[in-house]
């Protein structure tokens, strides 16, 4: 890659040509994530996202935001001091996300159901608390969307005593398509910069909701969506549609 790709034309042209052909070629595998989805929706299940660092963009992408669906809830490293009474200063330790049974007290804080799907979003997918939430979904029973790098997952070690990664364990991978590293544009002499899977991410999360949506119309199923709490009467709505899941879904203001 040239110097004059590090650029701002530069990176639209490169983010955009992997969005082309995640629109061109992401088809079957967003099909079949819809599919998750739509069965959690029909089944009166509760989607669970859970990521660690950036990847809790996408899962604010996923969970409880206008346009979105209503059955939705947010898992985060941040439940442990929310809900499970922990001192705030645990948040301090940047290697949290690489500790043993964490994974487990931010499942038993959630209490989720048979019947809901977790996605769990990494883009390298080998963190300890991302492999142990992944283990302890299918070790209950729910479905299990990921959203990884394959490219980036395939080329680092496996950071679980398991020697699974993300991926591995998923009933459906939705690949981003970032690459190792997660930065597109490469500088001279080494490294890169502007990171990818945000957008990637994001795009399939959309993708995969909007075909959720379409598959729950087609049986007659009116999708559960909010609207946005800024128009006139959305907020009140939006309460409405979240009585069904009374318990099961968490509204912060963050």
């Amino acid at each position: 890659m040239s110097v004059e790709s590090v650029s701002a034309e530069g990176f639209a042209r490169e983010g955009l040509a992997v969005l082309q052909d995640l629109a061109r070629s992401a088809h079957d595998e967003v099909t079949r994530a819809a599919e998750l989805i739509a069965d959690c929706v029909r089944g009166d299940g509760v989607i669970q996202a859970f990521g660690t660092g950036h990847s809790q963009a996408m899962v604010l992408e996923l969970a409880g935001r206008a346009g979105g669906l209503v059955p939705t809830n947010r898992l985060s490293i941040a439940d442990l001091v929310l809900y499970g009474g922990e001192d705030p200063g645990v948040l301090d330790d940047p290697l949290l996300e690489r500790r043993a049974g964490v994974a487990e007290r931010i499942y038993r804080l959630a209490a989720p159901r048979p019947q809901d799907l977790f996605v769990v979003i990494s883009n390298s997918g080998v963190n300890n608390v991302i492999v142990e939430t992944a283990l302890l979904a299918k070790e209950q029973g729910h479905r299990l969307l990921a959203i990884t790098s394959l490219a980036h997952t395939r080329a680092v070690p496996a950071g679980h005593a398991s020697g699974k990664k993300l991926a591995d364990l998923a009933d459906v991978v939705l690949d981003n398509r970032a690459p190792r590293g997660d930065a597109l544009l490469d500088l001279p002499g080494g490294g890169a910069v502007c990171a990818l899977s945000t957008l990637t991410g994001v795009m399939l999360i959309q993708m995969a909701v909007a075909e959720a949506s379409r598959q729950l119309l087609a049986t007659g199923d009116r999708p559960p969506v909010y609207v946005s709490a800024n128009v006139p009467g959305g907020f009140e709505g939006n309460l409405e549609l979240e009585k069904r899941y009374a318990g099961r879904i968490r509204r912060t203001a963050s």
